[in-house]
């Protein structure tokens, strides 16, 4: 009678653990812009870490949600010979949040792997910094190099954006609490300023006179190389037809913890002992 009041006090519970399940992504972020010679490459990758948690809402289709460190970085010395004479470059640390939707084309309770698509909605921080000639660490955003903000038809840009994820893997069951897997994915974004590079040169002195010589300095950095003075204002600097974006590939491990914790309080068989997934109720034997 004890175990039977157990088993009906905890049936909700164990239900919704075998759906949920921790996850975590360590893998190579890399960005994709004006200050890169191909629009996708895994050269200048930086590392990236995520952690999250995922709920299976069927068979197929689960929800997911995951917070992702990351750093993106590029660097026109590796470019063509046009980014080279133009030698701007950036940094940026990348925080960013996805909830996301995951179609799995396979059933892991009768199949030991799936291929699987995913998409949402997301949310994302960055604030592109350099160095300087001199070495110092130098945020691009409050320089305008663009004439962002104070120059007519040049809006500002914010630090805090949104973003379309979407991507694909493709995971292995360990056992049944466990899978191991792998996952590209290519975030779309609202903005062409996460380089601080989109459109064309303001008049040098127009510049320096609204932010100072270190904005005109960073603005145009041929000069540094030997190269041509500063461009006349108007001048191509980047290419605003394109918003800039970023991408990954990662390693995921995703862990349904809960699970065997509450079948061992409700006397229910460990499910190491057997090699399926999903509730041990449903499975055909």
């Amino acid at each position: 009678m004890k175990n039977l009041i157990l088993i009906f006090c905890c049936l909700p519970i164990v239900t919704a653990a075998q759906n949920f399940h921790f996850s975590g992504r360590l893998g190579l972020t890399a960005y994709q812009g004006d200050l890169k010679a191909q629009s996708i490459s895994f050269s200048q990758t930086r590392p990236m870490f995520s952690l999250g948690a995922r709920y299976d809402l069927s068979e197929h289709l689960t929800a997911r949600s995951y917070f992702t460190f990351a750093s993106l970085k590029a660097d026109d010395k590796k470019g063509d010979g046009t980014m080279q004479q133009r030698n701007l470059n950036f940094k940026t640390k990348l925080f960013d949040w996805e909830l996301t939707a995951q179609y799995s084309l396979f059933n892991l309770n009768y199949r030991w792997w799936t291929p699987y698509i995913f998409a949402g909605i997301g949310v994302f921080h960055f604030k592109p910094y350099t160095y300087d000639s001199a070495g110092n660490k130098t945020y691009l955003k409050p320089l305008s190099t663009e004439g962002e903000g104070f120059m007519a038809g040049v809006k500002d840009y914010k630090l805090m954006q949104f973003s379309i994820p979407m991507g694909v893997g493709a995971e292995y069951s360990l056992n049944e609490d466990m899978r191991l897997g792998i996952e590209f994915s290519y975030r779309k974004t609202f903005t062409d300023y996460i380089d601080d590079v989109s459109t064309a040169y303001v008049d040098q002195n127009t510049l320096l006179n609204a932010r100072g010589q270190t904005a005109v300095d960073l603005a145009w950095r041929g000069d540094e190389k030997g190269g041509s003075p500063y461009p006349a204002a108007g001048y191509p600097r980047g290419n605003s037809n394109h918003n800039d974006g970023y991408f990954y590939i990662a390693i995921t491990y995703t862990v349904r913890y809960f699970f065997d914790k509450y079948k061992q309080i409700v006397g229910l068989p460990a499910a190491r002992k057997e090699k399926r997934v999903g509730c041990p109720a449903s499975r055909q034997r």
